[in-house]
Order: structure tokens, then C-alpha cells, then sequence
């Protein structure tokens, strides 16, 4: 991201953000199974996702006033390069959360996005040798049993989730390493994504199966699929900006603890075995949090006692 933290951890405003952004993203798989209620099969769905969120990622670029890094992007062989990847893996995420949420696998993907935060951590320990310490060390082992006792419930390995768990890191890494802020990337993901979509829908609309525009009621459905889409993602890049990672560490939680409410919500099957595979699941969710809190409390610690001196 472009701008750097200029609020304390305790900005309510950020913080209010933050958590809006996660409950919209906790709350996405209630679209997807209302859209496919009336008619929509998951391919329609991403295609209009693809489609309209173009549009609405561009008014966010043109209130970030950030065109011009927009074009000086497109115009960059190496960072349209990059992004022509990230967008492939946010799309390839995209596409199998769709698919989860509208075939009754909200609970399995909800697994990914717990996973998805510690799956970070060990790709930064690697990727950016960031040191992981021992209660964040346990979280991952914590989760480790969880996945494990969750393909014994399941009789298969996770696929989904933990494709959506590789998927979202896949994108993390590239989007931290790539010179383009928040706004600026997500538009030309947008922008390479939108070809995709366009020539999928008119396919559909040429075979009369677009249930998109075959009513009024349809495309009010299509069209919302666009700030559903890019909403949440831009109360992220303005929250993300002026909070700490620990804290929004923390409060990531909450999107896949609302997937998995919407997925038991709409009868997805929960045995006792899943139930204790979450459990191990939320375990390690919370030795993370309470890390991330020890570690933002030091970091304050310090702080002061330089102000101090």
C-alpha cells in the first residue's frame, strides 16, 4: 500500500471499518446462495462479479485520485505482469468460493479463511524470514490437527478450503511484493478479469440462458454483485492503512466465524468429527490473536519507554 499508518491502534473509525469490511465478507455467501435461489448457476455469478466490479473498482481509483498510478501501472511490463497473476489467482479464489457457497461447502471454505491467516505467517517466515514465535508456532501446529481431523470427517482432504487458504496467500505474497497500492491493483485485477466475464456472459445471453437480464429482479442481482464484490475490499485498503497488522489479525476472524454461521445457518452437515476439527481450528485462531496481542502491546511498551528516555 501506498500510504502509511497514520492513526494509533485505537482509532475507532478504523477499527469500525475494519470490522465492516469482515462481517460484509462473512456475510457474501448469503448473496451467492439467494443468487443461486433464483436461477444463477456459480459460473453466471462470477462472470457478472467480473463484469460489474470493474466499474465500481474504477469510481474507488478515481476517488483515491490514483488514475494517473493506474496508467503508469498498465504501462509497466513487470507490474502488469504481476498483476495479470494476482488477478488470476483472486479469480481462481473467487471461483471456488462461489462454487463452495452455492453447492454446500460454506463450512469447508469458512476452514480455509481461518486457515488462511496462520498459512500468512508461515509464508512470511520463509518468504521474508519473519520470525515466528512459540504461541504462534502452537497456532500452527493447532491448525495442522484441525486439517487433519477435518479430512478424516470429510473422508478426503480438504481441497477447497485449502485451496482458498494457498489461493488468498498465493495473492498476499505477489500483492506485497508488487509496486502498486490497494486501489491501483485492484483495478487492473478487475480490468484483466473482465474479459473473461464479458465473453462468458454474451455467450450465455446468445444461448438465452442469461438469467442476469432476463428480468428486472435478475439484473438487480447481477449489478449488486459489483460493490459486493469491491465494497469490502476497499474498507480494507482504507482500514488496513491506519491500523496495526496484530489488530487486524485479530479481527479477521470474524469473516470465516460468519461463513461458518451461514453455512450451518443454510443445514450443511456438522458432525461431532468437524465440530472437533473446528475446535482445533479456532484453538490456533486464538493462541494467534492472543500473539498478535502480546506483540502489539510490547511494541507499544517500547514506544514509550524511547518516548520516555
Amino acid at each position: 500500500m501506498s500510504a502509511t499508518a497514520t492513526a494509533t491502534p485505537t482509532d475507532g473509525r478504523a477499527v469500525g471499518t475494519a470490522i465492516a469490511c469482515y462481517t460484509l465478507w462473512g456475510l457474501l455467501p448469503l448473496l451467492f446462495m439467494a443468487m443461486a435461489a433464483h436461477g444463477f448457476t456459480a459460473p453466471e455469478i462470477l462472470a457478472h462479479r467480473a463484469v460489474w466490479s470493474v466499474f465500481i473498482a474504477a469510481i474507488v481509483l478515481l476517488l483515491a485520485g490514483q488514475s494517473a498510478e493506474a496508467r503508469q501501472a498498465l504501462a509497466n511490463p513487470r507490474i502488469f505482469g504481476w498483476l495479470i497473476v494476482s488477478a488470476l489467482l483472486i479469480g481462481t479464489n473467487w471461483s471456488l468460493y462461489v462454487v463452495a457457497t452455492t453447492h454446500h461447502a460454506t463450512l469447508e471454505a469458512s476452514l480455509g479463511y481461518y486457515i488462511n491467516p496462520l498459512l500468512n505467517m508461515a509464508a512470511g517466515a520463509v518468504l521474508f524470514r519473519e520470525k515466528i514465535d512459540r504461541l504462534s508456532g502452537l497456532a500452527i501446529g493447532l491448525a495442522a490437527v484441525g486439517v487433519v481431523i477435518q479430512t478424516i470427517a470429510l473422508g478426503h482432504v480438504p481441497i477447497i478450503g485449502l485451496t482458498l487458504a494457498l489461493t488468498f496467500c498465493a495473492y498476499a505474497v505477489i500483492r506485497k511484493r508488487v509496486q502498486a497500492s490497494a486501489q491501483t491493483g485492484l483495478f487492473v485485477e478487475c480490468l484483466v478479469l473482465l474479459p473473461i466475464g464479458a465473453t462468458f456472459l454474451g455467450w450465455l445471453v446468445t444461448h438465452g440462458q442469461a438469467v442476469g437480464f432476463s428480468s428486472p429482479t435478475g439484473l438487480a442481482w447481477a449489478l449488486f454483485s459489483g460493490p459486493a464484490t469491491v465494497v469490502p475490499l476497499a474498507l480494507f485498503a482504507w482500514s488496513a492503512r491506519r491500523l496495526p497488522l496484530s489488530t487486524v489479525g485479530f479481527i479477521q476472524f470474524l469473516a470465516p466465524t460468519l461463513q461458518f454461521a451461514c453455512g450451518v445457518w443454510a443445514g450443511e452437515k456438522l458432525t461431532l468429527l468437524r465440530i472437533i476439527s473446528f475446535a482445533f481450528i479456532w484453538a490456533g485462531a486464538g493462541v494467534f490473536a492472543a500473539a498478535a496481542f502480546r506483540r502489539s502491546r510490547a511494541a507499544r511498551e517500547a514506544i514509550r519507554a524511547v518516548e520516555t528516555v
